[in-house]
C-alpha cells in the first residue's frame, strides 16, 4: 500500500523510466563510480602526481576510467562533472556513448557547491536550485539519466547540525529531487554528515537518524517518487578525532539500524559515500554492512570517488605507458567493492595508497 501511494504521489511522465533507471543502477554486485570532481578538486588530485590541471589531461584521465575493460561487471553508474558530460574519447566517441555501450548509466553532478548559512556555527547550505530545471533538461538531452546533489552537515560540541541546517539542506535536496524527476533524471539524495570531530559512533547514529528522518519527510512533502530515487548517505562512524574509534562491526550494526529506522523500503538502493576512509577501509566497511545478519530490504552498495581512484591515480602518473596498469588497479578496487556489496570480500591490498586515509577536513568538491 505504501509503495502504491508513493508511486501515485510522485508520478510524472517519466515514472516508468525513473523506476527502471534506479533499478538498473541498484543491480546486485554493482555500484557507482563517482568521477564528478570539479575542475578545482581534480587539480588537487593531479598535483601530488605531477600532472598539470588542463582540460586535455582531465579528458585523458576520465577516458582511462571509462574505457577500463570489464568495468561494467562491477559498476552500473558513473557520475560526471558537467565538463566531462560533453567530452569525447580520443577516437571521437562521446563519453556518454562509451558508458551507454558498456551498460553503465551516465549521471551528472548538478549542485553548485556550498555557501555559508548565516547565523550558524560555520554551517553551510548547497546552492544551485536557480536554473536547475533548464539544466536538467539539457543534461537529459545529452544522455544523462541520473543526477547528484550533495548537502553537507556537521557534528560539533556547539550543537551542530542545527535545526536550520537540517531543514535547509534536506528541503533543498527534496526540491532538487522533484525537479530532476520532472525531467527524467533519477536523483541521488546525499545528505552527508561529515565525520570530522571527536564524537562517538552513538552520537553519529543519533544525528544521522535525525537527518534521514527529516530528509524522507521532506521528500514525501515534495511528492518525490521514492522508487525512482537513490540515497547516498554517510556510514555511521565515530569522528575522525574520537578517543575510541568504532570497529567495523560497530559501524555495520549502527549503519544498518539507522537505515532500518528511517529509509522506506520503496527506495531501491543505498549507495554509500566513502567519507574519507582509505580505499581498503571503505571496502571492508561496506562488506561488514552487507555481511551483517539483519533485515536489509535495499541494495546496499558504493558510490565512491576517492576510494576507487586513489591507487589508480598513483599508478597512472599522467603517463600513457601507465594506462593499462592504472586500469588494472581501478578494476581490482571495483571488483573488491562488488564483492563487498555481496558480503563476500575477503580483504585485499592493505599497503600503499589503498591503506592511506583520504580524509579531508570540511571536505568540499
Amino acid at each position: 500500500m505504501a509503495a502504491a501511494a508513493s508511486t501515485a504521489a510522485g508520478a510524472t511522465d517519466f515514472t516508468d523510466e525513473l523506476i527502471a533507471t534506479a533499478k538498473a543502477i541498484a543491480t546486485a554486485g554493482k555500484g557507482i563510480l563517482a568521477a564528478d570532481e570539479s575542475t578545482g578538486t581534480i587539480g588537487k588530485r593531479f598535483a601530488p602526481i605531477g600532472v598539470e590541471n588542463t582540460e586535455e589531461n582531465r579528458r585523458r584521465y576520465r577516458e582511462l576510467l571509462f574505457t577500463t575493460a570489464d568495468l561494467n561487471k562491477y559498476v552500473s553508474g558513473a557520475i560526471l562533472f558537467e565538463e566531462t558530460l560533453y567530452q569525447k574519447a580520443a577516437d571521437g566517441t562521446p563519453f556518454v556513448e562509451l558508458l551507454k555501450t558498456a551498460g553503465i548509466v551516465a549521471g551528472i553532478k548538478v549542485d553548485k557547491g556550498v555557501v555559508p548559512l548565516p547565523g550558524t556555527d560555520g554551517e553551510t547550505v548547497t546552492q544551485g536550485i536557480d536554473g536547475l530545471n533548464e539544466r536538467c533538461k539539457k543534461y537529459y538531452e545529452a544522455g544523462a539519466r541520473f543526477a547528484k546533489w550533495r548537502g553537507v552537515l556537521k557534528i560539533s560540541a556547539s550543537g551542530c547540525p542545527s535545526e536550520l541546517s537540517i531543514a535547509e539542506n534536506c528541503n533543498r535536496l527534496a526540491r532538487y529531487a522533484a525537479i530532476c524527476q520532472a525531467n527524467g533524471l533519477v536523483p541521488i539524495v546525499e545528505p552527508e554528515i561529515l565525520m570530522d570531530g571527536t564524537h562517538s559512533v552513538e552520537v553519529a547514529a543519533a544525528v544521522t537518524q535525525k537527518v534521514l528522518a527529516f530528509q524522507y519527510k521532506a521528500l514525501h512533502e515534495h511528492h518525490v517518487l521514492l522508487e525512482g530515487t537513490l540515497l547516498k548517505p554517510n556510514m555511521v562512524r565515530s569522528g575522525t578525532e574520537a578517543a575510541v574509534a568504532a570497529t567495523p562491526a560497530e559501524i555495520a550494526a549502527a549503519t544498518v539500524r539507522t537505515l532500518q529506522n528511517t529509509v522506506p523500503v520503496a527506495v531501491p538502493g543505498v549507495m554509500f559515500l566513502s567519507g574519507g576512509m582509505s580505499e581498503e577501509e571503505a571496502t571492508l566497511a561496506l562488506n561488514g554492512i552487507n555481511a551483517l545478519d539483519a533485515k536489509k530490504p535495499w541494495h546496499l552498495s558504493f558510490s565512491y570517488g576517492r576510494a576507487l581512484q586513489a591507487s589508480c591515480l598513483r599508478a597512472w602518473l599522467g603517463k600513457d605507458e601507465n594506462r593499462e596498469a592504472a586500469q588494472a588497479v581501478l578494476l581490482a578496487r571495483a571488483k573488491g567493492n562488488s564483492e563487498a556489496n555481496l558480503g563476500k570480500y575477503a580483504g585485499g591490498d592493505a599497503s600503499g595508497a589503498a591503506s592511506e586515509s583520504l580524509h579531508v577536513k570540511n571536505y568540499a568538491y
